[in-house]
């Protein structure tokens, strides 16, 4: 990702504070003394833990290997919705053992991407999305983890096939992006949200007013770095360690103390992922 500006400054501290949803690979690191590195600066700013998470077999053989090296690291592995046309036998086996891994706390990122097929080349198509969504579902629930949703303009399609397989017992959608109607409609299903810093953004109105409709203990809180920036930083690489900007961000839209969301999400994380 390139760089268009020059690194966020490190924030004022906010712990207890744990990363749902990064990607380590794609913020630069390579091997252990640079996962190290990333999360060093995380938890100087009270960032303890992360999660590192897989789009594609890479990224996930990657994150397996991050969560051994380091034991503040945890990993989620599957295949992104929009490489769900690569998913073949030999990659769902090599999937299946990687997201047995004691240290894979979730089946993930995996769902339904509406915006980049025709604008992308090489994205799947709808069928493959759908199909791969199925498989990855099945995978969580025979394993016993977290299912990890990446949802772009799909709203109802996702659902959808959630209540047509029946969800698994802890669903997460990374970076919940929709409306406040989508908010209530999974918050009824017991699912989970991840908030990223697009909360912070100045046109995403109806983002912080779906945040406000989330339980206490249906929330999560993540970078999806090196991607979303929070604002005033957007368009500058993100890590791990600019997450408590995103956290005072969302406790400003829920009327929270940050102190008491970061306790709360922590917890939160502890328990969904069994950290």
């Amino acid at each position: 990702m390139p760089a268009k500006r020059p690194a966020p400054e490190l924030p004022e501290p906010l712990s207890p504070l744990v990363d749902a949803h990064t990607h380590l690979d794609a913020c630069g690191a390579s091997d252990a003394e640079s996962v190290a590195a990333i999360v060093d600066r995380a938890a100087a700013v009270g960032v303890g833990r992360v999660v590192t998470v897989a789009d594609d077999l890479d990224a996930a053989r990657f994150a397996v290997r991050a969560a051994h090296w380091d034991e503040r690291v945890y990993a989620a592995v599957a295949l992104h919705p929009t490489r769900a046309n690569v998913l073949d036998d030999a990659t769902k086996t090599e999937l299946e053992k990687l997201a047995a891994d004691p240290r894979v706390v979730a089946v993930g990122e995996t769902g339904l991407d509406y915006y980049w097929p025709g604008k992308l080349d090489g994205c799947a198509g709808i069928e493959d999305q759908v199909e791969g969504f199925r498989w990855h579902i099945d995978l969580a629930k025979r394993l016993g983890k977290p299912l990890m949703i990446h949802n772009r303009e799909a709203d109802h399609d996702l659902l959808t096939v959630l209540l047509d397989e029946g969800a698994p017992d802890t669903v997460i959608f990374h970076c919940f992006s929709s409306d406040a109607a989508m908010a209530q409609a999974c918050v009824e299903e017991g699912y989970v949200l991840s908030f990223s810093g697009t909360v912070s953004f100045k046109n995403a109105h109806e983002l912080r007013e779906a945040a406000t409709l989330v339980p206490d203990h249906q929330i999560l809180v993540e970078t999806d770095a090196p991607f979303l920036t929070p604002h005033p930083f957007r368009g500058a690489p993100n890590e791990p360690y600019c997450l408590p900007y995103t956290v005072r961000a969302l406790a400003q839209a829920r009327g929270q103390d940050p102190v008491r969301l970061a306790e709360l999400t922590t917890a939160n994380a502890q328990r969904l992922y069994r950290l």
